[in-house]
């Protein structure tokens, strides 16, 4: 190759490239790749340059998805217990079960990662609903906090939520089922059983609940809003199959209306009852049996709507009531009559 002269200009791009550190093969491969981006426009290829620099400073201001979670915790500390629990259990799986994700610099997630994350740490449509929930709640914090600019989970589609329908239980599985609670360890399960089953309080309310929160002189069962599912406070009332369990426990003094180790009691008596890995218990049976009854005597779904804390009845008619299960409803609404016997043995 014939040697030459460098210019007077390619002298003066020496000079600007000197004491960079930067070889003239690499500015120039920089300077091409810009030039590309610019479409041969040398003022577009700056304007790229300087659009890259500003996203590039927004990308290094971020956290990683550990830290999202972290700070997400932090801001609902002040929530009810049931979301704060639910909201550290859908995240520290997303964090168990994907790997590198709590590392994981905030800002460089996509949607279809997110979406991928939801169908790795989660099996079920409705546990992926839920999980959809709860991962915006962690990217809507970051983006209160300038960690990322846009939510990516708005982007996921939502799993659909085939809702079964759940069955309510017989009139002779209502019988087994209260008078195994007043066998069941001298009666230390009948209360809660019995405001499950004959008031329609959802399960983790009747754990929160003490004997202060009961009067059964004016018959209602005040269920505060930090105890309750949506957060509003609500009487329930106390019907004769109710009022007649509760007259037959002696202790109602200020403390809790289940005993200690009542998730494990819980379990235990209804294994006695007969339900088990064979006859598996169905969740919410009790709220919506008492939902079904409810209605065939009382024939109100406002009346249901406000005794069950639901916001509107719409839920109501779409999926609890099953009427095709409804026994003798005098039966249902005269019960309740179970005695706890010294022995700790239990009769209706």
């Amino acid at each position: 190759m014939e040697k030459r002269d460098i210019s007077m200009e390619e002298q003066a791009a020496l000079c600007v490239l000197r004491n960079t550190g930067v070889s003239v093969l690499e500015a120039s491969l920089v300077a091409r790749e810009a030039l590309i981006a610019g479409r041969g426009n040398v003022k577009r290829a700056r304007r790229c340059i300087a659009v890259g620099e500003e996203e590039l400073r927004r990308m290094e201001k971020t956290v990683t998805f550990a830290t999202a979670v972290e700070a997400a915790l932090a801001a609902r500390r002040h929530r009810r217990i049931r979301t704060c629990q639910d909201f550290r259990y859908f995240t520290q799986r997303f964090l168990s079960r994907c790997k590198g994700l709590a590392k994981r610099r905030l800002r460089a997630i996509r949607p279809d990662e997110c979406q991928r994350y939801i169908e790795t740490a989660f099996d079920t449509p409705r546990q992926r609903y839920k999980a959809r929930l709860i991962l915006s709640g962690v990217f809507g914090t970051a983006v209160k906090r300038g960690w990322c600019s846009e939510n990516p989970v708005a982007k996921v589609e939502v799993p659909m939520v085939v809702e079964k329908p759940v069955p309510i239980l017989s009139p002779s599985e209502i019988e087994t089922l209260v008078s195994t609670a007043g066998a069941y360890r001298g009666g230390k399960c009948l209360a809660a059983v019995g405001m499950m089953l004959y008031a329609g309080i959802r399960p983790h309310e009747v754990a929160r609940l003490t004997w202060e929160q009961v009067d059964l002189e004016r018959g209602v069962i005040f269920i505060l809003p930090q105890h309750s599912k949506t957060g509003g406070a609500r009487c329930v009332t106390v019907h004769e199959p109710l009022r007649r369990l509760l007259e037959n426990i002696a202790d109602k003094t200020d403390k809790p209306i289940c005993p200690p180790g009542w998730p494990r009691l819980w379990r235990e008596m209804r294994q006695s009852a007969g339900w088990g890995a064979s006859r598996p218990w169905v969740q919410d049976v009790l709220r919506h049996t008492f939902a079904s009854y409810y209605l065939k005597k009382f024939r109100s779904y406002e009346e249901l709507q406000c005794e069950i804390g639901h916001r509107d009845a719409s839920l109501l008619r779409t999926r609890y009531v099953d009427m095709r299960g409804v026994g003798d409803a005098v039966a249902f609404w005269s019960a309740g009559d179970t005695k706890i016997l010294p022995d700790g043995s239990g009769r209706i």
